[in-house]
């Protein structure tokens, strides 16, 4: 496959943005989202795929992962703690099965988002960002995607992945479409981005893919952009990028795509201080649609827009996640109070209003190219403790 002209994200469609009720979450109640994990902080979750999209189900629980660190200090500090956790569930239940991986295991100080695919010899391909270097004295952000292929074992009650199979690095950023992101300094939501690679099997062709948040040059700085990679032998080859974000947006994060009805939906999500200029748009899962995985894509809804947290609780969830049957997941962010932005407040207030937890599922519907958001009928959530 050859990538094809990329589509741009630009201000004449973000002026066509406008909050409505069919792309407005509804307020939650967070003392109807009780912690998973009361001990750990969780958000970033992705399910373990089959290769036909479905989630992947062993020792009778649906697997999935998610980001996790212990639940200490200001929440913004958790990305340099980051591990990446394998849930287990059934209904309503959360099975929690330790860190996925060994410690010490990834190449990185951090284990950041990525995706999960089971293969029919029982290994599953984990696809994720290793952030900075293993054993540096000082936090850096460099990242770089992994793929680690563990055996999943699933007996006598106990769910876990091998914890010997060898983490490489399958992707790198050229440094010619794609800016490198290997700073050393810097934080959340201010730094060029290589990371949240996203598996998809194209139904055209059965061909495996990669999407990945990139950074590419503008101007004096940089802007958001999701790459594409295709398999070549043991690695992958950087293709043209499917969207760039025309000095909207420097962070386009977790870009997956689902086919629904021949049309190829891509979506991603990004904050509202990532915004050019900060707060133009909401935090919101936003959305483009093509007749191919290549293009030409169009933004959803005119402006891009699929899903926005609620203009009283503007940072309520995030990190959405649109699966094959447009059931929509993410985590509890920050419970507004009184306007102020919760991430540069001390950590005391910041750590009480912080949801740090799995949000209540919404699902979408598509019509072509417009796009409504439904909540889902409520799950109490509770929680085993894995073997």
């Amino acid at each position: 496959m050859s990538g094809g002209r990329p589509a741009y994200w630009t201000r004449r469609h973000l002026d066509l943005l406008a909050e409505t009720g069919v792309t407005t979450a509804p307020v939650v109640d967070p003392v109807a989202v009780p912690r998973i994990l009361p001990d750990y902080d969780l958000w970033d979750l992705w399910p373990i795929q089959e290769e036909d999209g479905s989630t992947s189900v062993a020792g009778g629980h649906e697997l999935w992962m998610a980001l996790s660190a212990p639940a200490l200090g200001h929440p913004e500090e958790r990305h340099d703690q980051a591990r990446i956790r394998l849930l287990g569930r059934n209904g309503a239940e959360w099975k929690d099965l330790g860190n996925a991986f060994a410690d010490d295991a990834s190449p990185g100080s951090r284990e950041w988002s990525g995706s999960a695919v089971r293969r029919p010899d029982g290994t599953v391909s984990v696809f994720y960002t290793a952030a900075g270097r293993r054993g540096e004295a000082r936090l850096t952000y460099r990242q770089s995607v992994i793929e680690t292929r563990p055996l999943l074992i699933a007996d006598r009650g106990r769910i876990l992945l091998q914890q010997d199979a060898e983490h490489r690095e399958v992707l790198r950023s050229d440094g010619r479409m794609y800016l490198p992101a290997d700073e050393a300094d810097g934080a959340p939501g201010r730094i060029r981005a290589f990371r949240d690679p996203g598996w998809f099997r194209d139904p055209a062709d059965g061909r495996d893919h990669l999407l990945v948040a990139a950074s590419t040059a503008w101007q004096d700085g940089f802007t958001g952009a999701i790459a594409l990679a295709e398999p070549r032998g043991d690695t992958w080859s950087l293709l043209p990028p499917l969207l760039v974000a025309e000095g909207v947006n420097h962070e386009l994060e977790r870009p997956h795509v689902i086919v629904h009805d021949f049309w190829y939906y891509l979506f991603f999500c990004t904050q509202r201080h990532t915004f050019h200029p900060p707060g133009r748009a909401p935090t919101g899962l936003y959305g483009f649609a093509a007749p191919s995985l290549t293009g030409p894509y169009e933004p959803l809804n005119g402006s891009g827009l699929v899903l926005q947290n609620p203009s009283s609780e503007p940072d309520q969830a995030y990190a959405w996640l649109v699966l094959p049957d447009l059931h929509v997941v993410s985590f509890a962010n920050y419970r507004s109070h009184q306007g102020m932005d919760l991430r540069n407040a001390a950590a005391a207030q910041a750590r009480a209003g912080f949801g740090g937890t799995i949000s209540p599922t919404l699902r979408l519907t598509l019509d072509g190219m417009t796009t409504s958001v439904v909540p889902v009928a409520k799950d109490v959530q509770h929680t085993s403790t894995g073997s």
